[in-house]
């Protein structure tokens, strides 16, 4: 399995695994702190009105001088610790953060949109909702769905991000980050990254100008936090909290505190999980009633799998595993696609980008292997066509 967790990162002396734990809390120890402080604060005062109005000024540009934000749609020091330790961990120059994955890729939308830049190229599959916003066409963009191989020949001078997941929600095909960045040119490349994590991946170090994070997965690894994240350059950052101070989509300060706390321990829960769920693919993978297992080489906790028996059926029956969307949690999670995550896409587009109606899709936790794979051959066997 490939992984990025142990080696340095670029300007450290310690391991990517050590700066996971560190990264956003270097100034703690200065301050008398041990654990992050939680900033509830939704203003802030000032007595120089003079000052703090040029400062809102530069608030509204996408500025971010580090100071007091003002006020709470503007930004929050708590926050603000969670963006810094994930740029640091995607080796980006900034990160800005959202109330969820989603309000993440709807500014990068906007702020594209608003430089003139409306047009989408789409690399299918991708999770479901994502390919719903694209073809929308809500927030005013279009897109054009290609393969990576056609992607070169589909960007314009208003093309303004190229979008792919990769490992893919929920084939789990991988994508050739590298090629396609250089097949980019110009146009930035928007990698969702959330399978993967920076754990296994870092598409910033393939060529890629932008990585998406839906944060309620692996980021804060239990189920119980909401979020989205978006690593990328310093200028792009700008616009980003423009769209932010304008639209509102900010992160709860309480989920800023719980994502940090969370990438402490992303690279220890990715391994376990992806340990146990190599193992469950090479299990299923001789199931008679399996008739095709889709792991991707990066590795990773996420394990789909087609079915000959009802797989609707299949999720009912398990006892230990969780019939539910989403997936990153420390316990497992199984679901239908079809039925589900990917249900708003048309059937046609599903079956274009590969989501069989038997595909079944499984995010692996952290409990032990052979207890899940009892569960998942307890529901095999029980469940019929």
């Amino acid at each position: 399995m490939t992984t990025h967790a142990e080696t340095p990162l670029a300007g450290s002396t310690h391991s990517w695994n050590t700066r996971a734990v560190h990264a956003g809390k270097d100034d703690l120890a200065a301050l008398g702190l041990h654990a992050p402080p939680i900033d509830l604060s939704t203003t802030y005062p000032s007595y120089d009105v003079v000052g703090e109005a040029e400062r809102l000024d530069e608030f509204a540009a996408g500025h971010d001088d580090g100071g007091p934000p003002v006020y709470g749609r503007v930004a929050n020091p708590t926050v603000r610790r969670f963006e810094n330790a994930l740029a640091e961990l995607e080796g980006a120059e900034a990160a800005v953060a959202f109330a969820s994955g989603m309000a993440a890729l709807s500014a990068c939308l906007l702020a594209q949109v608003a430089e003139g830049k409306p047009e989408v190229v789409g690399v299918r599959p991708m999770y479901g909702t994502t390919d719903h916003l694209l073809e929308s066409g809500l927030l005013g963009n279009s897109v054009r769905w290609v393969t990576p191989d056609e992607a070169a020949s589909a960007i314009t001078d208003t093309t303004g991000l190229v979008v792919v997941e990769s490992p893919a929600n929920p084939t789990l095909t991988e994508v050739d980050l590298r090629a396609l960045a250089d097949a980019c040119g110009a146009a930035p490349l928007l990698v969702d990254n959330t399978f993967a994590t920076p754990v296994l991946q870092r598409p910033l170090t393939h060529g890629a100008s932008l990585v998406l994070h839906s944060a309620t997965k692996y980021l804060g690894g239990h189920g119980d936090v909401m979020g989205g994240v978006i690593a990328c350059s310093a200028e792009f950052a700008r616009s980003l909290r423009q769209v932010r101070f304008m639209t509102g989509g900010v992160l709860h300060p309480m989920a800023g505190y719980e994502l940090l706390r969370g990438l402490a321990t992303l690279p220890v829960r990715v391994r376990a999980a992806s340990a146990t769920a190599a193992e469950l693919a090479r299990r299923l993978a001789e199931h008679p009633r399996v008739t095709r297992v889709h792991y991707p080489r990066v590795g990773g906790a996420m394990v789909s799998f087609e079915t000959s028996v009802d797989p609707v059926a299949l999720v009912s029956a398990v006892r230990l595993i969780t019939p539910a969307v989403s997936l990153g949690s420390v316990d497992s999670l199984i679901q239908h696609p079809a039925s589900l995550t990917h249900r708003i896409m048309d059937e046609v587009a599903r079956k274009d980008a590969g989501i069989s109606p038997d595909l079944v899709r499984l995010s692996v936790g952290l409990e032990d292997v052979d207890d899940l794979w009892q569960d998942l051959l307890t529901a095999l066997t029980h469940a019929a066509r």
